[in-house]
């Protein structure tokens, strides 16, 4: 299960738990962007509370209205309804300069025929500052950032690491009131994206500045975020912590959207105590949160609730052929086909589940234990205090245990 990467500020856990506003942070209020006269909504009637010093990121797939939320927020777009405060201040109608804050972008936007201390000292020379104050604060982020070595360079001559550290360098020696960053990792290599991700919550942690983040990476999201906003056409579906977000979604596309691998949705049936999905049978006991449930509904399972086993006694085996074997080095995911209809909730069908051509595919994320091969039968136990519930609607009935 994902958790947070840096614990939760006090003012944040304060705006999400609605004891007081954003009073230093950022406040979205009724907020409404169309294009084409009306004809496209990329955000609709968006209100969300950013405490001071939150790290809050903004995730979807593509076309959700992140970005576009973003840059309303930076002042780079203007909203068709709605108003946006920037610690206490109406900035609605201010341009971009005016909000006292600073972005950081997906393609690092640096001035290539600058040197990295001429990059980091720019916005100040704009600004007008005084001489010794820009060297001062060039200085210290240098310092921060480890960039000292690298001051006399050109953006050509940095590794993409480093350009994103100059990026980095040139929002914080402004010191805003605010870090706005859309998807400010998603040019680097796998590997550096994950030493980044470390760098940038260790930053934070230290600045306690706060930052509105966007991505499309839910893994990003889960790690860097005190609060995370799920969004979907231009929609805030789900705004909560990490632990939260992956344990009580509200419906099946946070449900399915977050965690990965992906959960596993199928239609199932519940009746006297048994679940039934694709001629398996579970039985639920009389304690369990399930137990009440009965008809028809959507049946949710993570992939890490399944394990290999060879006896079952409490009635939660089920038997399964295996389609594709992922091994991964201490865990396995097992991919199997289940003969039962897949969820298609208001078109979910199209933002990634995994489908068949007829039933749906599950996959099961297991220890390598042992040798496991594409044809293989094997028995996998169900962890029935982690199945999950959803309505015909695909609405939340039954979520899993907060244990």
């Amino acid at each position: 299960m994902y958790t947070p990467a840096v614990p939760e500020s006090e003012a944040a856990t304060a705006v999400r738990d609605g004891q007081r506003p954003a009073e230093g942070g950022i406040s979205l209020k009724e907020v409404t962007k169309s294009f084409g006269g009306g004809g496209t909504v990329a955000v609709s009637d968006v209100s969300l509370e950013v405490g001071e010093g939150e790290f809050l990121v903004l995730v979807g797939p593509s076309g959700c209205g992140k970005s576009t939320l973003l840059r309303i927020i930076a002042g780079l777009e203007q909203p068709t309804g709605g108003s946006i405060l920037i610690g206490g201040r109406d900035v609605t109608r201010l341009s971009a300069r005016d909000r006292d804050i600073a972005m950081v972008f997906q393609n690092y936007a640096l001035y290539p025929h600058m040197t990295v201390r001429n990059n980091l000292a720019f916005g100040l020379k704009l600004r007008k500052l005084p001489r010794l104050e820009i060297e001062t604060r060039v200085n210290a982020v240098a310092t921060t950032l480890g960039l000292q070595e690298l001051l006399k360079r050109k953006p050509a001559a940095l590794s993409g690491g480093q350009r994103q550290r100059v990026a980095m360098g040139r929002a914080m020696v402004r010191e805003p009131q605010a870090f706005l960053m859309d998807e400010p990792l998603s040019n680097l290599d796998a590997k550096l994206r994950v030493s980044m991700r470390a760098e940038l919550a260790r930053l934070h942690e230290r600045l306690g500045v706060t930052t509105v983040y966007v991505t499309h990476d839910q893994v990003e999201a889960m790690t860097l975020g005190h609060r995370v906003a799920v969004m979907r056409d231009g929609v805030i579906l789900q705004c909560d912590s990490p632990t939260v977000l992956f344990r009580s979604p509200v419906n099946t596309f946070v449900a399915s959207f977050i965690g990965s691998p992906a959960m596993n949705l199928v239609w199932a049936r519940a009746c006297g105590g048994t679940i039934t999905f694709g001629g398996h049978t579970i039985r639920v006991p009389t304690d369990s949160r399930l137990s009440s449930l009965e008809g028809e509904f959507i049946l949710g399972i993570r992939p890490t609730s399944f394990s290999l086993a060879a006896h079952d006694h409490s009635g939660s085996l089920i038997r399964v052929r295996i389609d594709v074997v992922e091994e991964l080095g201490a865990e396995r995911h097992l991919v199997f086909h289940v003969d039962a209809p897949a969820p298609d909730v208001a078109g979910e069908r199209e933002d990634g589940l995994l489908l068949a051509d007829e039933g749906c595919l599950f996959t099961a994320q297991t220890v390598a234990r042992g040798e496991v091969r594409t044809g293989d039968d094997l028995s996998l136990s169900v962890n029935v205090d982690e199945l999950y519930a959803f309505d015909q609607n695909g609405q939340a009935l039954v979520t899993a245990s907060m244990r």
